[in-house]
């Protein structure tokens, strides 16, 4: 089956007002640019998201969030995101965060259908017992706080019930990806984007080069193709837009002398 899709406008042209999206990306690696500006393009609004982190640096989903338009934030961390922070004390947001492995999880838990699991991860925390604040009243009072999980023993060991992840779409970016949907990721944009992908009902990926079916072997494909709906081809100024959240330069080594 032939997903490309022709533009990333018709990829997201049917996700409306208050859509739950999974979105891949790491910092600023594997984030799926293209269709974030798509779907900002379109105006809506309203939208759930869920990502590793909730972009940076005006790139990425913090360009939606930006605008106003996300309503709900199911993440890891605030990172370097001002506006992030802001919104969230402010009380223009709701977030959840989670522990990055529980975020991994539920996510591949969603796709491969498993509803629930036990971890050992927040038990005598906030994360287990409930409190976190999910949402602040803008007076620096909490008006929503999460609520408390199931925690059961193992063994003798306590472990917290976490649901799984499951969204109406997913965004992803892939390095290379064929005309059946099949992607492969490059280094740390493999991280989230897999994961999002699968906890997606409808994923659409943007990938970087399309390749005809076959050229990938078996044992390149990071993701099959079963789980990805709709694909994008990158044009090659579109697949060049990488951006870096923190330049690093190394100083130039020190010549030794031998005397």
């Amino acid at each position: 089956m032939d997903k490309v899709v022709t533009s990333a406008a018709e990829a997201v042209a049917d996700v409306p007002d208050g859509a739950t999206l999974a979105v891949g990306g790491f910092g600023l690696s594997g984030v799926p640019t293209t269709l974030i500006q798509a779907l900002h393009a379109r105006g809506v609004g309203g939208l759930g998201v869920v990502s590793n982190n909730c972009g940076a640096l005006d790139s990425g989903l913090a360009v939606l969030l930006a605008a106003g338009r996300i309503a709900r934030v199911t993440g890891s961390y605030i990172g370097a995101n001002k506006e992030f922070a802001r919104q969230y004390l402010a009380g223009e947001l709701e977030v959840e965060l989670i522990p990055q492995g529980t975020l991994a999880e539920r996510l591949r838990a969603g796709g491969c259908g498993i509803p629930a699991f036990y971890t050992p991860a927040g038990v005598g925390t906030q994360v287990a017992d409930g409190g976190l604040p999910w949402r602040y009243d803008g007076n620096g009072g909490v008006a929503l706080a999460s609520p408390p999980k199931e925690v059961r023993e193992f063994d003798g060991v306590p472990y917290v019930m976490e649901r799984a992840i499951r969204t109406d779409y997913a965004l992803v970016r892939a390095a290379r990806g064929d005309r059946h949907g099949n992607l492969v990721f490059h280094a740390a944009a493999r991280n989230f984007n897999p994961l999002a992908a699968m906890a997606g009902r409808i994923t659409v990926a943007e990938v970087e080069e399309l390749v005809e079916p076959g050229v990938l072997g078996p044992d390149e494909v990071h993701l099959p193709g079963v789980f990805v709906q709709r694909v994008v081809a990158l044009t090659p100024e579109q697949a060049a837009d990488k951006g870096i959240e923190r330049r690093t330069i190394s100083a130039s080594p020190t010549r030794r002398t031998t005397r």
